[in-house]
This record gives structure tokens, sequence and C-alpha cells, in this order.
């Protein structure tokens, strides 16, 4: 017999900090050990599936009581529906088109680091020998960065649920993950204008007209240096207004829109939709230098209520926040 199906599995694994049930059964399922079988491929959540024989996706998916046939298999369900729920966030995924860095922290206080060099810091002067090296200084924020708490509750029952088939429940579930990783876009949004709590929103440059025109781009994308503009983002109105352009109408940028529905700017940098922004600005940043996701663990359930069927007020959330790393990395363009 495989060392999978000797596994118990009970509530008490959820329990290890830092880590997810699926980590924790590959501490003691690790999948190295079935290279080259026909389990190769699969993690040591997905092997318990298969050990209880739970079809999760497919028409012919299983209904969600079947997770309930045996006390072993209930302790998978709360797994399901984080994993269900982190796709949804993955798919509708931006922040890391506009963060440099991810940090994953264990409590609730983080303080960040940052750098501010002046003009004289940013050139690299000709050093002579025995004189002095300019320095780059690196400290710590004053104030903690600031985290939010996004999800959603469970309105449900057991019995409303539980002769429905799962890969239905899953787009419910993604759902609720694609939801949270918009709310998590405007909590970006909202940092790099007004900053992360340190004294440090973002400069404004002013536009050359009432709505934007090629030359607002031009000057977003020369106000930004010595960072590069590589990535712009915009509400609605915006949006339309620079894919309008006559420089947007160029072979390069038509293709790469049509193609693979990308949005490109003639100066090559990604052109991200936010609707919630306010229609008169426009974020240029560097995605390398510009912004820190900090995630206190990963994707909170409810797990206790989910294995004893109280899906009435389970909950589903996310805790993360934002910091700047390099205040000038990122500017506002008021229209």
């Amino acid at each position: 017999m495989a060392n999978y199906e000797n596994i118990t599995i009970e509530k008490g694994m959820y329990g290890r900090k830092g880590k997810t049930l699926t980590q924790v059964l590959e501490e003691l399922d690790p999948s190295d050990n079935y290279a080259n079988t026909p389990l190769d491929g699969m993690d040591a959540f997905q092997r318990q599936l298969k050990r209880f024989d739970i079809k999760v996706s497919g028409p012919k998916s299983d209904m969600v009581e079947k997770f309930f046939q045996t006390s072993n298999s209930a302790a998978l369900f709360p797994e399901y529906v984080s994993r269900a729920v982190r796709q949804g966030i993955e798919t509708a995924d931006v922040l890391s088109s506009i963060t440099a860095a991810v940090t994953k922290i264990d409590g609730m206080d983080y303080r960040s680091i940052a750098s501010t060099p002046t003009e004289n810091d940013k050139a690299l002067k000709v050093i002579g020998e025995g004189a002095y090296i300019p320095q780059t200084t690196i400290k710590t924020q004053e104030n903690l960065v600031k985290l939010h708490k996004r999800g959603r509750m469970l309105v449900s029952t057991y019995e409303a649920l539980r002769f429905q088939r799962l890969d239905l429940f899953t787009v419910t579930l993604r759902q609720i993950g694609a939801y949270i990783a918009k709310t998590q876009l405007s909590d970006a949004v909202e940092v790099i204008l007004n900053g992360d709590g340190n004294s440090n929103p973002a400069v404004a440059v002013t536009g050359t007209s009432t709505g934007i025109v090629y030359s607002d781009l031009v000057k977003l994308w020369t106000s930004l240096s010595p960072y590069e503009l590589n990535t712009i983002l915009a509400p609605t109105a915006v949006i339309q207004a620079i894919l309008a352009m006559p420089e947007m109408q160029d072979a390069a940028a038509g293709l790469n829109f049509q193609g693979t529905g990308k949005l490109i700017t003639p100066m090559g940098a990604t052109l991200i939709h936010v609707p919630t922004m306010d229609s008169k600005t426009v974020i240029g940043l560097d995605k390398n230098c510009a912004l820190e996701l900090v995630q206190a663990g990963d994707v909170l359930i409810d797990y206790d209520k989910l294995i004893d069927r109280q899906l009435e007020r389970a909950t589903i959330s996310v805790i993360s926040g934002f910091a700047k790393i390099f205040t000038d990395a990122s500017k506002k363009l008021t229209l």
C-alpha cells in the first residue's frame, strides 16, 4: 500500500504556522517518492483526492458531499476551498505586473526598508585613488506597513450545497478570488498615489491639456528618469483615449493587442486598466523598483467550520499590504 493511503488527516494540520495543508502533507508524503510512477506530477493534496476518489473538475465531477464521506476526507475540504480561491486570485492577478518584491510574514507587524538617494548620489562619478566613495543609505521605514483584510463570507448551508457539483462550486470560489485580487489592486493604487504612511506620496506631473495626449505620456516618461517607465495604470476613459491615439495605430501595437489582448503603449510600457481610479489621474511606474507586496499568511479559511459542515458563517480572506521601495520610481500624471 502506498504511503499516501496511510496518512491520517486532521484539523490540527491547519494550525501549522506559515504552512498550508498541502505543504504539511508534502512533508509526510514527499512527491519525489513518486517519480516515474503513475502518480508522478501530482502533489500531496492531489494524491489524497485520488485516495478518496474525489473528482473536483470536469463534467463528471463529484458532488460537494463526497468530501464528507469520512473524517479524513472532510479534512481536505478547507484546502480544496483555499486552492480554488487562490486560483481565482492568480487568474485575475495584476499585482505581479506592478510589484518588485513579495514579502510573506507570519505576524501583523512589518516595517519595510527604503533608500532615498539624492541626485548627487545617483551620479556614478569617477573616483580617484584614496578619494571618498559615495554612499547609498538604506534604513527601515518609520511607520509599519498598513495591512488590510479582504475577503468574503459564505452565506449558505451544507444542505443547499451538498448536491452541487464541485466543478460548479469551484467557479464560484474562483470568482471570490478574483474579487479579492481586484480589491488588492485598489489598495496598491492607493499606496502608490498617497504613500504608505511614511510621507512618500507620488510626485505629480501636470498634463498639457484637458484630456490625455501623446505628449503627456512623453512627459510622464521623461519625468520618471533615471527609472524606466514600463507600466502605466489608468482608468477607463484614459485607456480608451490612449488606444485611440494615432501613435497607437502602428502595426506592431495593433498586432500585439489584437493577437494577445495585452495592451501596450508606443513607449513599450504595459498598460493596465484600473476602473476604480480617478478619471483625471494616470500612474506611471518602474515595476522593478516601485512597490513591495506584503502578505500575512496565505488564503485564510475557517477550516474548523468547513470540516464540521458549518458553511453558514465561514469566511475566506487574505491579509496584505503594500510599501513603497523607491518613491521616485512612481509618478502620477494629473490631467
